[in-house]
């Protein structure tokens, strides 16, 4: 079985969606391009097989990273993106400019 810490996100663009792949199951969040550099986070999901492992955290750290990365902000509509900013404020960096975190 392998963990989440063993995987990567992933894009899948025909899907608009970043997946994390685990045992056959995946993870997604979608997200819309808005603007220029700017996408809007709409959903996370997570298999409920694989619920209270930590898939999503290791999901929203990637996606993060894919932002940093390639210099793109966010507008964090999902509320689970928007509970994980709330904790962890470090990130807000890569809100798009004008939008909070609304949990």
């Amino acid at each position: 079985m392998k963990t989440a810490s063993e995987t990567s996100v992933t894009i899948n663009s025909e899907e608009s969606r970043f997946e994390l792949k685990i045992d056959g199951k995946t993870a997604f969040m979608v997200f819309v391009p808005r603007a220029e550099n700017v996408l809007l986070l709409t959903h996370t999901e997570v298999p409920p097989s694989l619920e209270g492992q930590g898939v999503g955290t290791q999901l929203v750290k990637g996606v993060f990273n894919y932002l940093e990365e390639n210099n793109l902000k966010m507008v964090p509509l999902c509320p689970f993106v928007a509970v994980y900013l709330k904790r962890h404020p470090e990130y807000n960096r890569l809100v798009a400019p004008g939008y909070q975190a609304r949990p």
